[in-house]
């Protein structure tokens, strides 16, 4: 029987692989990135209480009226130009959908995409899906910067976009003033649009403040800015994300998520507007609580002499492994991930996973800590069993 040749260009994801391993085998899940805590209890009433309602049917295609009301009065203070919740907002289900609904609407068969490494494994499936050709440009390591003339050079005459991630997925990092600067002058110069994944754009570290490229003037007809309310919130198993763009971008992929899910799960939608009505406490509270998780991962690591730049934002670690001093250090990063979880009992993701550039990832894996203190503690009892 035939299958698409597409399907034979990527396989199933690894990230939620090692979740079925770690199911399997009673192993503390540090790979996939959801929380064990649920959100908060107004905002789990309000959408129990959308069901009572009766808000149980289709949606608006583009999101009920006043969560894009809700989400066009923040992105307009964010962004900082008049975001109309008729025009240029569509909620999504979920980050994953709203990009391959950027890539649908913006690359034809042919064209390319530049995407910057490590890099979410859902990246590269989207750009297959759109029949483009997906380009990595890697960050310099130790520290995961972008390279402006690496970018650059790139760029091709059939590159039509490039995405970027920030704060970053799976290294933490987030893009300083010069980095964003770089990719406002290969975009513009080059005639790109620019898709930005800005799902933690809430949880940075150290007094750092998210800033969406989206909202420099090079760049403000360009972008489609993507982000959610998983990570925030603590909902990621109700799959809600959303696309703001400007009016010409917004037209382009309104009709892709529309025949793609028709709409976002609709009481769900509704009790969005409470969370997104959530006070500054809310935010204050939830950052402590990641400095602290933070710490608590750190500390782990490097008492085990894992190697890894600390977080600047999100909620994981790409850590090398090469250093740890027991025979297994020496396996590749899926046979150490494997082994991790099957032998020590915590599940991560294998750094390759993050690459398709060969050589790339190897000798580390990416640990996931939006967990409760308890469960971190746990998680380093287990990984006691490292120490040579």
């Amino acid at each position: 029987m035939q299958v698409a040749q597409r399907i034979k260009r990527f396989r199933e994801s690894v990230i939620r692989e090692m979740t079925r391993l770690a199911i399997e085998y009673d192993a503390i899940n540090l790979s996939q990135g959801f929380q064990d805590f649920n959100p908060p209890p107004e905002v789990m009433e309000a959408a129990a209480r959308a069901i009572r309602d009766g808000h149980n049917q289709y949606s608006p295609t583009w999101g009920l009226p006043v969560l894009r009301e809700k989400l066009a009065e923040q992105y307009t203070q964010r962004l900082d130009w008049e975001v109309d919740a008729a025009q240029h907002v569509t909620v999504t289900c979920g980050v994953t959908e709203a990009i391959n609904v950027a890539m649908l609407a913006l690359l034809n068969p042919g064209d390319q995409i530049l995407l910057i490494e490590p890099a979410h494994e859902n990246f590269i499936p989207s750009a297959i899906f759109a029949g483009a050709k997906p380009v990595a440009v890697p960050l310099t390591l130790p520290d995961y910067r972008l390279d402006a003339e690496r970018l650059a050079q790139a760029v091709t005459p059939r590159t039509r976009a490039l995405l970027l991630n920030t704060p970053h997925n799976p290294s933490g990092r987030v893009f300083d003033e010069k980095e964003l600067a770089a990719v406002v002058e290969i975009v513009q110069s080059n005639d790109l649009v620019l898709i930005t994944d800005e799902i933690y754009d809430r949880i940075l570290y150290d007094g750092r403040d998210h800033r969406s490229p989206g909202k420099m003037t090079a760049l403000r007809e360009r972008t489609i800015t993507v982000g959610g309310l998983s990570k925030t919130f603590a909902m990621t198993g109700w799959r809600l994300g959303y696309i703001v763009a400007p009016t010409a971008l917004s037209a382009a992929v309104r009709p892709v998520h529309d025949f793609l899910t028709v709409c976002a799960p609709t009481p769900l939608q509704a009790a969005a507007v409470t969370a997104l009505s959530m006070p500054q406490s809310y935010y204050d509270d939830m950052l402590a609580d990641y400095h602290r998780r933070r710490e608590a991962m750190m500390t782990v690591l490097q008492a085990l002499a894992f190697s890894a730049p600390t977080p600047q934002g999100s909620y994981y670690v790409l850590a090398d492994y090469s250093g740890i001093g027991v025979e297994q250090a020496q396996l590749d990063s899926t046979a150490f991930a494997i082994w991790l979880t099957k032998d020590v009992g915590v599940a991560v993701v294998p750094g390759t996973v993050f690459y398709s550039i060969p050589g790339h990832g190897e000798s580390s894996v990416r640990f996931a800590f939006p967990k409760q203190l308890a469960t971190l503690q746990a998680a380093g009892e287990r990984l006691e069993r490292l120490r040579a």
